[in-house]
Parts: structure tokens; C-alpha cells; sequence
């Protein structure tokens, strides 16, 4: 983990109210395993607190995530212009670990939740992904040619826009029995995580599943305890330091 001045490079929109963010580092940061994070200053003087975002691409010292606007400081990274310096704490969480056994992966995300998914596809070149990807509608699609490398390839929206009239979860399990899987990979909303914990309990499937969890953070590195999620043990885990990768079975949905 290191802080680092970075340079923006670029910000463009990509879909409704969501944009990719491309910023050079002033040094490596070192490895980063998808699923991991990074806290960026807003530029905005008054609004000190850096924000979460998902790493979504490493190219040398050049770092891409994506975020959806949803309040002033992210209002504010979708102002930034090339050439402003925005500081970085980076990379954080720790991300998926695939197994070397795992040949065959499932790969499952809803709207935003796609993000942190995209390192881990284009990273593996040797295993075969299954992914399922849902949006709320057409104009929410985004970053779908980054999972070309897909084996299977499926794309629904809530309202049918764009792809069948589906989401992730329901699309995949309609199509369990024929899809090979050593593991399950999911992100997105706290519903979609939920149903699919409990869809799996209900079919009987043991396969090894693994989700990233989106939580409101402060710090980024578990000292302020905004983040705390519950475990299935009755205990607490910080959703920045101890995630936000975690079996599916290990916390509550």
C-alpha cells in the first residue's frame, strides 16, 4: 500500500451517470489482484475524505476505475480535468483468490458491481469464465466489450432494454446444470448478494463462492470502522481491511 500523486489522464462518460477515470502514477504501486481497491482525492479542497473505487485496469503506472455519481465528491472526480493532481492510496482490500483448481469460473455482476469483476477476466488467462452480467436498463450498460474474453457471455437489464428481461442471479441459475463451475465470483447490490446466498442454499450447491461487498467507507484501511459488516460467527469484519472479498458463506447478506 502506498500514497501516491497521480495526473489524470482522462474522464470520460460511459453510461448513465457513470464514468471511467484513467490517472498515472508519480510511481509504481506495486502488484494488483482484482477485487482491489483504491482511495482518490475528489480535487475539491473542502472534501477531504478520498473516495473507494475498484481498480478496473493497470496499464503500467496508468490506473483506470469507474464510479457512478451519486454525491458532491464523486460530482467532482467527474469534473476533473487532464493534467490535475489527485492523490492515491493504493491498492487496498485483497481482492479474489482464484485457486490454480478453479479451471472454470462463474463470474456474476449487477450494475455498478461490474467494476472490480473486469481485472479479474482479463487477468486469467488461463482459466474459462461464465459471466453473467445484469443492468437496471440500456443506458446503464457499460464495459461489456471487457468480458469478451468470456467462454459464455450473458446480458440482461431489469426492464428487457437491452438483452432478455432478467438479472445475473435468476439468468445464471436458470442455466446451472449446464455450466461448468469451480468457483462463483459475484459483485453488486446488497439484494443481489443476498438472493444469491440463499438461491444457492436452496438448490444445494456447494460450489466454492466469493463476494466483494460495497460498503460505505472512511479510511480505506480499518481504523475509522465505518465499514464493519457482520460475520455468520456473530462477529464483526471491516469490509476495507478484512474484504471486501469474502466467502459467501462467511458474512451476513
Amino acid at each position: 500500500m502506498k500514497e501516491l500523486v497521480s495526473t489524470v489522464k482522462s474522464v470520460r462518460l460511459i453510461a448513465e451517470n457513470v464514468y471511467e477515470l484513467t490517472v498515472t502514477l508519480s510511481e509504481s504501486a506495486g502488484e494488483i489482484k482484482g477485487g482491489q481497491f483504491l482511495n482518490i482525492s475528489t480535487g475539491d479542497g473542502s472534501r477531504l475524505l478520498k473516495r473507494p473505487l475498484g481498480i478496473v485496469k493497470v496499464d503500467g503506472l496508468d490506473v483506470t476505475v469507474c464510479f457512478q455519481v451519486k454525491g458532491e465528491g464523486t460530482v467532482a472526480l467527474s469534473r476533473a480535468s487532464t493534467g490535475d493532481k489527485l492523490a492515491v492510496l493504493l491498492p487496498l482490500g485483497n481482492g479474489f483468490n482464484i485457486p490454480d483448481s478453479a479451471k472454470n469460473v462463474v463470474v456474476l455482476g449487477g450494475g455498478v458491481g461490474i467494476f472490480p469483476l473486469v481485472p479479474v477476466v482479463n487477468g486469467n488467462k488461463n482459466k474459462k469464465f461464465y459471466t453473467y452480467l445484469g443492468f437496471r436498463n440500456k443506458n446503464c450498460v457499460c464495459l461489456t466489450d471487457e468480458f469478451g474474453g468470456s467462454e459464455k457471455l450473458t446480458i440482461v437489464t431489469d426492464d428487457g432494454s437491452y438483452g432478455a428481461k432478467n438479472n445475473a442471479v435468476s439468468a445464471y441459475l436458470e442455466e446451472l446444470d449446464g455450466v461448468p463451475a469451480d468457483m462463483i465470483i459475484a459483485c453488486g447490490p446488497p439484494v443481489m448478494l443476498r438472493v444469491l446466498k440463499q438461491k444457492l442454499k436452496e438448490r444445494g450447491v456447494k460450489t466454492p463462492c466469493l463476494v466483494s461487498l460495497e460498503e460505505r467507507m472512511g479510511c480505506g484501511i480499518g481504523a475509522c470502522l465505518v465499514c464493519v459488516c457482520r460475520k455468520s460467527d456473530g462477529g464483526n469484519a471491516r469490509v476495507c481491511k478484512d474484504g471486501p472479498v469474502f466467502d459467501i458463506n462467511e458474512v451476513e447478506l
